[in-house]
Formats: C-alpha cells, structure tokens, sequence
C-alpha cells in the first residue's frame, strides 16, 4: 500500500538526513521505526534503486543519503514508493451490463490518475531537508 510504503521511506530518509555522511544501521533504523530491520533492509532496496540512498555492507556498513537532503523532493521518494493508485480498485469487477459498472473503472482510472499527479505536484515542492527540520522542531 502506497500510504504506509510513503510512511517507512520518509522515516528511513529523515533519520538518515540527520547524519548524511555517516553509515547508519538497518537496527538502528528499525530502532527508530519500532520494525523489525528486514522490512527496513526491504525498503531501504528500493530507496537504493531510486537512487536515494546507498549502503555498504559489513560490520561498518549500514546505508546513507545518496545526495544532500536539500536535493531530494518529496516528490521523488513518493515515485519511489508508487507501485499502483494511492486509491485502490473494487476486488470485484463491475458487471460490463450495467450501465454504471460499465464505466465505472475507465472513470476511476481518470480519477485516480489526477489525485496522484496532485498528490506528486505537492510533494515535488518540498525537499527532505525541509521536512526533517519540521520533524526534529516537533519532536
């Protein structure tokens, strides 16, 4: 699900955000998150393959920012994570005889489409270094 995919990555990337040159743990990651590390080693694969993140392995090894927190944009981790609609489909198919079911997924698809461009269109406006500021102030 995009919402708490969305959810893990940022807290991976503000923690690392806060020592962007040093090799942070997945324990200490998980530490943070309260998870268990495999589901942050899993998510931190797919920050590295977006090119957000690094990692080195080995008793010294851990993961860091790929690139300065001012340099990446919400956006980009939001893409990151994105496998499908932020909303999701009926398990079921509509029935193609009724007149609503018949559209109704072509009509969901246009929806769904535009609430995720608006969602990217926010989230491209601000920068990862900007957001871990707002969190270090309220925590």
């Amino acid at each position: 699900m995009v919402k708490s995919k969305f959810a893990i990555a940022v807290h991976i990337l503000t923690l690392l955000s806060t020592s962007e040159e040093e090799w942070t743990s997945s324990d200490y990651i998980a530490g943070s998150m309260n998870a268990n590390p495999a589901l942050v080693r899993k998510e931190l694969g797919a920050l590295r393959e977006a090119g957000l993140v690094e990692s080195k392995e080995g008793k010294s090894g851990g993961s860091r920012l790929r690139k300065p927190a001012s340099q990446i944009r919400m956006g980009e981790v939001f893409q990151a994570v994105k496998e499908d609609h932020v909303f999701g489909f009926s398990p079921n198919l509509p029935n193609p005889e009724c007149p609503v079911g018949r559209g109704m997924n072509d009509a969901l698809e246009g929806l769904f489409t535009e609430i995720d461009e608006t969602i990217y269109n926010k989230l491209k406006k601000l920068t990862l270094a900007a957001f871990s500021k707002q969190v270090i102030a309220l925590g």
